[in-house]
């Protein structure tokens, strides 16, 4: 940590995952090159994982029906892989485990991986998968269940142990952070940005990146990019759109001791996705949901517990929409507030018996938190006005450890094809991300 100093070549604004991982990577692309690692600075309204990073349930998975999700996934776990122990990161695996309405989206994610060589199987089957399931978890029980990928890499990493591996990395590298500037103001000349000014002062700059997680808004309206855009929709309608829309992420946990939730060796388990259109009763016998729904968990010593979460619903969204974008996210109906706590734990039991009349058990430990997502639900890398290039994750963020590396390559002067599908020009274009049949927006 560090004072402000007055000028610096790049200013990273935002010293969660993204901001951390990309002032990290240019550090050393900068040593490199000649250059110098002191070069960066990294500001932070509070301090390094303050935010989003900080709370995140730290799920890693290359699960994803969008090829240039899947792609940009594998780097990142590679990221993860190349530090296990710096970064916190438990490969432990991930299970995709989906009704028959999902079961051809799920085949095309195994095929694709297949093809880029990320190892993963497939089951098929409703019996089929039932007995895979019920090899790793002997109490396995839910319903509607034809299919199950199990993707061999990936896993979790705890949320704060993580940033504080890459604060030590950045540091190293020569990066001086500075916590308590939140930033007020970013003056121009022309269209190009000339400094910084925070609560702390002002340092001047040649190149800003913009990775503040939920709080890209703010920094958005100080940039004076538009509220709202157009988006050409599969339908061939042009919609106008807010380009920021507010989703509550509904994650908690469940306050039993983390090792209740081990597989038939007594080991820790994949993370478990389940999605099912089975319907979902709570303790007392009352229905939930007949509904296709869907619930994630994991075994975490770091939350204390079985940790996981559901379906997010919309918070805030402008109500000054030209027309209805069919191709916009949905809202879910019934996972709404309080709410969560018996939908989530009636699904825990609905999967696995071992959880039946453990809802009270259920914990307020802070998780989940606000999501910001774009037009499409998938992220922005791009450059903005001149010299400002923007990192908005569209909460897929924590798991992408790996943008930082390929934004770093992009501001030293190396384009990265992987980043080419999530550009700004694509919402005008049309050039939209594939939709599957998920209940989750980001899938």
């Amino acid at each position: 940590m560090t004072d402000l100093p007055d000028f610096a070549r790049y200013v990273v604004i935002g010293a969660g995952i993204h901001g951390l991982s990309t002032a990290w990577h240019l550090a050393t692309g900068l040593a490199a090159r000649g250059g110098s690692g002191s070069d960066v600075v990294v500001l932070d309204k509070a301090e390094p994982g303050a935010g989003a990073s900080g709370i995140a349930c730290g799920v890693i998975r290359n699960n994803y029906f969008q090829p240039a999700m899947r792609a940009l996934m594998s780097h990142s776990v590679s990221v993860w892989e190349s530090d296990p122990k710096s970064f916190a990161y438990h490969p432990v695996g991930y299970l995709q485990i989906s009704p028959e309405v999902m079961h051809d989206d799920v085949a095309a994610i195994h095929a694709e991986q297949q093809a880029i060589g990320y190892p993963s199987t497939f089951i098929e089957g409703a019996d089929e998968s039932r007995w895979y399931l019920q090899s790793i978890f002997p109490d396995w029980q839910a319903r509607g269940i034809t299919s199950v990928l199990h993707e061999h890499r990936g896993g979790y990493a705890n949320n704060r142990a993580s940033v504080r591996g890459l604060v030590e990395k950045a540091e190293a590298a020569g990066v001086r952070i500075v916590p308590g500037a939140r930033v007020t103001h970013v003056p121009r000349d022309g269209d190009r940005v000339t400094a910084v000014e925070t609560t702390a002062g002002t340092i001047r700059c040649e190149s800003v990146v913009v990775a503040v997680g939920p709080w890209i808004r703010d920094l958005w309206r100080l940039l004076d990019l538009p509220e709202t855009i157009s988006v050409l929709g599969r339908d061939g309608s042009t919609y106008r759109r807010p380009m920021w829309t507010y989703w509550s992420l509904q994650e908690g946990t469940l306050a039993v001791d983390p090792s209740f939730l081990t597989d038939s060796a007594g080991a820790m388990p994949p993370v478990v996705h389940v999605d099912t259109d089975a319907p979902l009763y709570d303790d007392e016998g009352a229905l939930v949901t007949d509904k296709l729904w869907g619930i994630y968990f994991k075994p975490d010593f770091n939350f204390g517990g079985v940790q996981g979460g559901a379906m997010p619903f919309v918070v805030d969204r402008p109500t000054d929409e030209v027309a209805v974008d069919p191709y916009g996210p949905a809202s879910p109906d019934f996972v709404v507030g309080a709410e969560f706590a018996r939908m989530w734990t009636a699904g825990l039991a609905h999967c696995l018996k071992r959880f039946e009349g453990k809802s009270s058990y259920f914990s307020q430990e802070p998780s989940g938190g606000i999501g910001c997502f774009t037009p499409d639900s998938f992220p922005v890398f791009d450059t903005f006005r001149e010299n400002v290039y923007v990192v908005a994750d569209s909460n897929h963020g924590y798991k992408m450890i790996g943008v930082g590396d390929l934004v770093a390559k992009e501001l030293l002067g190396d384009p990265q094809p992987l980043l080419e599908p999530f550009r700004f020009s694509r919402y005008a274009a049309g050039r939209l991300h594939p939709v599957s049949h998920s209940p989750f927006p980001w899938s």
